[in-house]
């Protein structure tokens, strides 16, 4: 089992930047691939990010390549995504996930979820 908890987000102008901040635990939960999704209001949850168990390897959506960073520390049990240049779009709760490996883009192949925090960026 792998518990993850997401914090971090808030409201910030268009421009600006957050860093969101996913806890993880479970004896196993670094040896998992991590993710990023973000559901924005009638829409379905999109990808965001991916990064490989130990780090080395990060994969973006189109939408946030070079705003967006995807990170570990496995000795902190962390995950985190730092986002920059926020645009009014990046509205949405974001969540972590789990998959077993690395290089998925699809919801269905994550198997651990957190509950979700909001970002609300205004223009």
């Amino acid at each position: 089992q792998v518990q993850l908890v997401e914090s971090g987000g808030g409201l910030v102008q268009a421009g600006g930047s957050l860093r969101l901040s996913c806890a993880a635990s479970g004896r196993t939960w670094s040896s998992y691939a991590m993710g990023w999704f973000r559901q924005a209001p009638g829409k379905e949850r999109e990808f965001v990010a991916t990064v490989n168990w130990s780090g080395i390897r990060t994969y973006y959506a189109d939408s946030v390549k070079g705003r967006f960073t995807i990170s570990r520390d496995n000795a902190k049990n962390m995950v985190y995504l730092q986002m920059n240049s926020l645009k009014p779009e990046d509205t949405a709760v974001y969540y972590c996930a789990a998959v077993s490996k690395y290089g998925s883009t699809s919801k269905d192949e994550y198997r651990y979820w957190g509950q979700g925090t909001q970002v609300t960026v205004s223009s």
